[in-house]
């Protein structure tokens, strides 16, 4: 079970910290738990409820209505405002029918439409990253089980290995070495895998050890593989270290190396960056700083 701080709600839920007391103490939306030393913290519940709370309030639903709803109620709004809302495109809502439906042939009649349409990196940037970013939501608020969010992960997976596959790396043409993972306890690596795709795409060469790499073993690919540039992503919470002291250890361990890292839990502008590390928020800040 997770353990969260007022501040760790605020970094995942976008909620300001003095809103989520608000919603606390005049709704008892949240139930804060306290420490055997009297320190509050929250649970994954409370996250949860949180961003259902969030969700439904920013489509126009008031916190006082949102405060007479039992847990399946809050859910079954979700799911219908996510739904119904016009702010994604017609086929990533056809997507997210199809993971809500284990339906595979409807997934790749709309994403086959789409790369038509637009050719695949397009096509995950514009259909797919939506659909992520929401199914993320969606899960993450309880309103999806984890087997559905695996289907549709794995459909979406499959197809960008086949994409990276088709790939000819032009050894003649200069390129950098990039080493691409997850830190430890990250396992959600669609991302990494498009960037993969987008880096060889560009004739780079890639050591891609995807998700859940132990810090340890990250100084043993190095002295391997050489790389130019190291590249990861920080969407959730770390266990053991707190974002800065991640990054900072990195370019300690790594000062001469570039390194690159995006994610949700970089967007906190607290974050003191070391010289030789650079934050990336989307794909067109891949490609520029390549």
């Amino acid at each position: 079970m997770g353990k969260y701080s007022i501040k760790d709600l605020e970094s995942l839920s976008g909620v300001k910290a003095h809103t989520i007391r608000i919603w606390e103490q005049r709704y008892q939306l949240l139930h804060p738990s306290r420490t055997p030393t009297n320190i509050r913290y929250y649970t994954d519940e409370d996250l949860k409820t949180l961003l259902n709370v969030s969700l439904l309030n920013k489509h126009g639903i008031k916190i006082s209505s949102i405060a007479h709803m039992d847990k399946s109620e809050m859910g079954e709004k979700v799911l219908s405002v996510t739904s119904a809302s016009s702010d994604e495109d017609v086929l990533t809502e056809s997507l997210l029918r199809s993971m809500l439906d284990f339906d595979e042939d409807r997934f790749e009649k709309a994403l086959n439409t789409a790369i038509m349409r637009e050719g695949f990196e397009k096509a995950f940037v514009h259909v797919l990253l939506p659909l992520m970013q929401r199914t993320g939501v969606l899960w993450v608020s309880g309103s999806v089980k984890p087997s559905q969010e695996h289907f549709i992960s794995n459909l979406i997976r499959r197809k960008l290995c086949v994409a990276v596959d088709n790939i000819f790396h032009d050894k003649e043409k200069p390129s950098k070495k990039f080493l691409l993972f997850l830190p430890e306890g990250e396992t959600h690596e669609l991302l990494l895998l498009f960037t993969e795709y987008i880096l060889r795409k560009n004739n780079h060469q890639v050591a891609y050890i995807g998700s859940s790499l132990p810090s340890d073993d990250i100084p043993f690919v190095h002295r391997k593989f050489k790389p130019d540039v190291l590249l990861t992503y920080v969407t959730v919470p770390l266990k053991s270290v707190s974002v800065q002291q991640f990054i900072d250890g990195l370019s300690d361990t790594f000062p001469a190396l570039k390194i690159i890292v995006g994610g949700h839990q970089m967007n906190d502008e607290s974050l003191k960056l070391p010289h030789n590390v650079e934050r990336i928020n989307s794909m067109e800040d891949l490609i520029r700083v390549m």
